[in-house]
């Protein structure tokens, strides 16, 4: 018997709607990320009309923001907003994945978003890997503004999932996900499902 593995997305798939404009949000208030929001907007069209690059944009957003940012504070920010992603997570697909955990599947949270906030969610629900956007610190302890990794978006993600598991004859692949970005895990998985609203 080949081992369970299983995949799932985070922003809009595990939650109801983008984890890192409600962080911002959340951490540094509603006034500063409209402000962000004006300010990038350029860039942020350009990204969806895919004439600038996924990462650099979310990056420069990003550094917006944090850059600067001693990391622990950030990082106890992320534990802190576990509490409200639970608000807005989405019942449904969290139960699907405390099935899988139930099953002895080992089980991945893989997403774009950063770890920090990511992982201190995940570790309320059960035994969940975390593989998310990795972000810069500098020697002095701050947040550089820069991403360490790759965006875990699109081939990244599959990318990330078989650093971890590299024998894809070992084991059966199931993925869940919600947009563009899952697209090629859900073609890489045995049992791929796109989530639709």
């Amino acid at each position: 018997m080949k081992r369970r593995v299983a995949v799932f997305d985070f922003d809009g798939t595990l939650t109801n709607k983008d984890t890192l404009l409600a962080f911002i949000k959340f951490s540094c208030g509603k006034i500063y990320l409209y402000r962000g929001l004006i300010l990038y907007s350029p860039i942020l069209i350009l990204m969806r009309l895919g004439l600038f690059p996924n990462w650099r944009a979310k990056e420069k957003f990003f550094s917006f923001f944090f850059k600067g940012t001693p990391y622990d504070q950030f990082k106890k920010e992320g534990e802190l907003f576990a509490e409200e992603i639970e608000k807005f997570s989405n019942k449904k697909m969290v139960s699907l994945l405390v099935s899988h955990i139930g099953k002895g599947d080992k089980v991945y949270v893989i997403s774009a978003s950063i770890e920090e906030w990511v992982r201190p969610w995940c570790s309320q629900i059960g035994d969940i890997s975390v593989l998310g956007t990795k972000i810069e610190v500098d020697g002095r302890g701050l947040l550089t503004g820069r991403f360490l990794t790759r965006n875990c978006y699109g081939q990244e993600k599959v990318n990330r999932l078989l650093a971890e598991e590299p024998d894809r004859r070992d084991y059966n692949l199931y993925a869940y996900g919600d947009s563009r970005g899952d697209k090629e895990m859900i073609a890489f998985a045995d049992y791929g499902t796109l989530i639709t609203k």
